[in-house]
């Protein structure tokens, strides 16, 4: 499904309620086959649920500070970033960044029971620690750099992927043996699992 460009007169962050949850109900339903009995339970369908809400999402361009409870969402520019070749792309595309892309993603399949804000390092300590050997789909990965800590979230989906909004100019993707990729092995900065309000 194309995504439009808007002009500024949407005004920044606003929700535009378009359906990029479209064929979503059916990424709701049950998750895939369970690969074992240990890893059933109510973190393993809500995960599946989470991993099925972010692969639906798959497409739909990066906005800088775009995305929030409902969907994608116009973005904005800031003092560094939106910005591609010197052109402001995230006050005219309507998309994710990479925790806007979590937080719709977890509240969407929590049917509210998960808010996250739409910050990177307010998710990491909003979530429980995962150990690498014990991710389950749905489950978020952080990583960092020395000049950037905590500079960006992506979804777990399974099998050794992940599903993120990585930067202006990009698409939600779907990138397959990511800790096994230098650059997001040397990144990589622990694995998280929200946790519901309460």
């Amino acid at each position: 499904m194309p995504f439009p460009h808007l002009t500024r007169t949407w005004g920044r962050r606003r929700v535009l309620g378009l359906a990029l949850g479209a064929g979503l109900a059916p990424a709701l339903g049950a998750g895939p086959a369970a690969a074992g009995p240990r890893r059933e339970g109510p973190d393993h369908a809500l995960g599946h649920r989470v991993a099925a809400v972010a692969a639906s999402q798959i497409g739909v361009p990066y906005a800088w500070g775009g995305g929030d409870r409902l969907g994608a969402s116009l973005g904005f520019c800031d003092e560094e970033n939106g910005y591609l070749d010197g052109e402001c792309l995230g006050e005219i595309t309507v998309g994710y960044d990479c925790s806007g892309l979590s937080l719709y993603c977890w509240y969407r399949a929590s049917a509210g029971a998960v808010e996250l804000a739409h910050y990177t390092v307010a998710q990491f300590h909003r979530s429980a620690p995962v150990e690498t050997a014990a991710l389950l789909p749905g489950d978020l990965l952080f990583f960092s750099r020395p000049d950037s800590p905590l500079h960006h979230v992506g979804i777990w989906a399974g099998d050794g992927a992940m599903i993120h909004a990585e930067r202006t100019g990009t698409l939600v993707a779907r990138l397959e043996g990511v800790l096994g990729i230098p650059r997001w092995s040397r990144e990589f900065a622990g694995a998280r699992r929200p946790l519901p309000l309460g």
